[in-house]
């Protein structure tokens, strides 16, 4: 049993070593169930595991978790990486390849609300890129849904969104 986990982590560790920027838990997922590793469950209990074994660093926000690759899964999957069978290793680098720019981009946007001390909700929305900021917008509402409305709807308009203000400002 301990050997199929062992498999799990590195295939996460291998994924996230190969792109530069964090993949989110339903990328992840959607290669590990896809092709029938384990069950949605043990994947959730394997992330939690290496998270807490600090081989990734998570980043948490309302409607996703981003996962980092830290120094020490770096060096885990380069010393363990011939563990992984070239199979695999085939398997994720197409995966990775075919789904590189949605990958990339699906990361990059990100969205985020929080009560703040005036009793109102912050929302900040950002376009990351190369891990610097293209923009990173904090707008106040008063109510959590309207906070819950924008951090949903920015992920599908942010590249629009980006793209008014550029061309309204410039």
């Amino acid at each position: 049993m301990a050997e199929t986990y062992t498999l799990y982590k590195l295939i996460v560790l291998y994924m996230l070593d190969k792109v530069d920027f964090p993949l989110t838990t339903s990328q992840i997922s959607e290669f590990i169930l896809d092709k029938g590793y384990t069950s949605y469950f043990k994947l959730q209990e394997t992330l939690s595991e290496m998270a807490s074994s600090h081989l990734l660093d998570v980043e948490t926000t309302h409607n996703r978790t981003l996962y980092h690759l830290t120094e020490n899964g770096e060096e885990t999957i380069h010393f363990f990486h011939s563990k992984l069978s070239p199979a695999i290793q085939k398997d994720i680098d197409d995966f990775l390849k075919e789904k590189q720019y949605d990958l990339k981009e699906e990361s990059a946007v990100k969205a985020d609300y929080y009560l703040n001390t005036n009793h109102e909700y912050e929302v900040r929305c950002q376009i990351v890129e190369n891990g610097f900021s293209l923009i990173d917008l904090k707008l106040t509402v008063p109510t959590e849904k309207e906070a819950e409305t924008i951090a949903g709807r920015w992920t599908a308009q942010s590249q629009e969104i980006y793209s008014l203000l550029l061309s309204k400002l410039l």
